[in-house]
């Protein structure tokens, strides 16, 4: 796809980003997420790695369709009975509105490790929906959200010099630029190349160990 779009949430939280980045590791996501009409039982299970939105996406897509869309955040803390319960009443119209079910849950060997047989069934037969790792282009727009959310200003190629520099993870950008933004603090100076690199090293060791 092209250059990543945003969709804007109205959040306050310092350092959280206030829009959503769209990229390949998750257009089909977003795609997906604005038609349940379409999800096998009307059932989509949204997972993704550690902070790549997937709270925020279910938040967008619960105001998009509104009553008629159920979203169960952190479904993997949830009580296993009460998904199976939930999941079936979808099949009887029983959301609000007679709609669909969206379960948010952790990914990954550490993730929504099911125990109960019938609804690890159902959960497998509904809509699987993953946010993968950000490419490069994705990743030098999330920098310049993190950076925006915190009221961190970033001189023009900034994005293009940390990019490459840095691991390509949601929770790995966030860092860095909470990272940039610490030591620019404690500087008291603007957040130039100086910073950048210092925060490479306190993240990830001596810069050069960061080319790839």
């Amino acid at each position: 796809m092209g250059e990543p779009s945003q969709i804007a949430l109205p959040l306050s939280a310092r350092g959280a980003a206030q829009r959503i980045v769209l990229g390949d590791a998750n257009a089909q996501v977003i795609e997906a997420l604005q038609n349940p009409a379409r999800w096998p039982f009307h059932v989509a299970v949204l997972t993704g790695p550690e902070r790549s939105g997937k709270s925020l996406l279910a938040r967008w897509a619960g105001a998009l369709h509104g009553e008629s869309l159920e979203v169960i955040d952190d479904a993997h803390t949830h009580d296993e009975t009460a998904l199976f319960h939930r999941w079936n009443a979808v099949q009887q119209g029983g959301t609000r509105e007679g709609g669909a079910l969206l379960l948010v849950a952790a990914a990954g060997p550490l993730g929504w490790q099911i125990g109960l047989p019938d609804l690890a069934s159902r959960v497998g037969g509904s809509l699987a929906l993953e946010i993968g790792a950000p490419d490069d282009a994705m990743a030098g727009e999330l920098i310049l959200a993190h950076a925006e959310a915190r009221g961190l200003s970033l001189p023009e190629g900034a994005a293009d010099y940390l990019v490459p520099r840095t691991t390509r993870s949601f929770a790995a950008i966030e860092a860095l630029v909470a990272t940039i933004d610490r030591i620019s603090l404690e500087r008291q100076t603007p957040a130039t190349m100086s910073v950048w690199r210092a925060a490479l090293e306190a993240l990830h060791g001596p810069e050069q160990q960061r080319l790839l």
